[in-house]
């Protein structure tokens, strides 16, 4: 009870103070002038970040559009729940558990210090509510909880942590816990962090909690107020993940989509909160004014089927591969070249889905896009035997 009277305290004060905002250079955003402006970032601009380690990456296809000692192994705090947050949504995704199950709170989830919404040892939360107080206010505790009820133990729940970053290619990352407390060897890098940000993005069913400004629990009486203020303040941010301690300095993994551009922005080892939000703003300000998205448009003069030799038929029908789009710089989408490469003589035998063709889009040289285009069906290679099956079947139609 002294725990949830001291939560409501806290909170009180915090939605106080929510009309008011300082911004990276210091002046007051009014709660009427809340959103910033929407700036050109050149790419010079952009190498002035005030963050020592940093990264842009296209989250649709993982280009990386800049990085700046995206390599550096380093604390990544709080940005460490994108991870368990990818864990939970994986075991939501393959049925293990479901977002109505309830789970008890540990006397070690209770333990957690930092960020956190004060469970109580035996209180019991939907996975959906720890997943709400994890992504908006960062809460520790709650973390925990879902860590060891997914895994069954922190111990475990981290060792799936470190396989999952593996099987990511994050090569400079080693979890220690499922929170972002500092611990000895606990790190990451911005590269790293991009990588599991993109993974979790994947799930369409993240956005409702991460894009979250505020929200509450317990009927109301715990107030959560998201810890990334670029969800209330940047047009079309979708989240990600803020982090905070002595040991990692101030860190963000931020993501927004605007006019069909989706990206993901990292920085670590800033000095200030106020720092981490400008240099993720800028990278994404960047992202924005120097890139668009180029969507491929399909014409009525690509072929529909293509011959073949010494087969049970002469034709077989062609499937493209979806068509996706690909970041080029702003205004350059007149400058792309298109290239259709397909045989019109292939020998059987073909097997639905061998590779055919494909579609090339060339930019000043360079492929930006390529896809592939696949038999639609079998066709057999005519040999004796079938030769007299069809032989017997057309004496049979006539």
């Amino acid at each position: 009870m002294k725990k949830r009277m001291i939560a409501t305290a806290l909170a009180f004060l915090l939605f106080m103070s929510i009309p008011f905002f300082a911004s990276a250079d210091g002046t007051d955003l009014q709660e009427e002038d809340m959103m910033y402006p929407v700036t050109t970032v050149t790419a010079a601009e952009v190498q002035d970040i005030p963050a020592p380690s940093a990264i842009l990456m296209d989250a649709d296809s993982g280009r990386v559009l800049f990085e700046k000692n995206a390599d550096e192994a380093l604390p990544p705090a709080s940005i460490t729940k994108i991870m368990t947050m990818l864990l939970v949504m994986d075991a939501l995704e393959n049925g293990q558990i479901t977002l109505d199950d309830p789970v008890t709170c540990s006397e070690h989830a209770s333990s957690m210090g930092g960020s956190q919404i004060w469970l109580e040892v035996g209180e019991t939360m939907t996975v959906d509510e720890l997943l709400r107080a994890t992504a908006v206010a960062s809460a520790n505790d709650a973390a925990m909880a879902l860590a060891e009820y997914v895994a069954g133990s922190e111990s475990e729940f981290v060792a799936r942590m470190n396989e999952k970053a593996k099987e990511l290619g994050m090569e400079n990352t080693n979890f220690f816990n499922p929170t972002g407390l500092d611990a000895d060897g606990h790190t990451s890098s911005a590269r790293d962090i991009a990588l599991m940000s993109r993974a979790l993005l994947s799930y369409d069913a993240i956005l409702p909690y991460t894009s979250t400004w505020m929200d509450t629990l317990r009927n109301g009486e715990t107030e959560l107020t998201n810890t990334n203020r670029l969800v209330r303040h940047y047009e079309g941010c979708t989240g990600l993940k803020t982090g905070t301690t002595d040991g990692a300095g101030s860190c963000l993994s931020a993501s927004a989509s605007r006019n069909g551009v989706n990206l993901i922005a990292v920085c670590m080892g800033a000095s200030t909160s106020d720092d981490r939000f400008s240099a993720c703003r800028t990278l994404l300000d960047y992202g924005f004014s120097a890139f668009e998205a180029f969507l491929p448009e399909r014409t009525s003069e690509e072929p529909k089927e293509t011959t073949v030799r010494g087969g049970v038929q002469e034709t077989v029908p062609l499937i493209y591969e979806e068509v996706s789009s690909v970041l080029i710089p702003k205004g350059r989408s007149g400058d792309v070249q298109k290239i259709l490469s397909l045989s019109t003589d292939y020998e059987a035998p073909v097997a639905a889905g061998d590779t055919v063709g494909k579609v090339e889009y060339l930019l000043d040289g360079e492929t930006i896009l390529s896809l592939f285009i696949t038999a639609g069906e079998e066709v057999e290679a005519l040999t004796l035997s079938t030769t007299f099956f069809l032989f017997l079947k057309l004496l049979i139609g006539k």
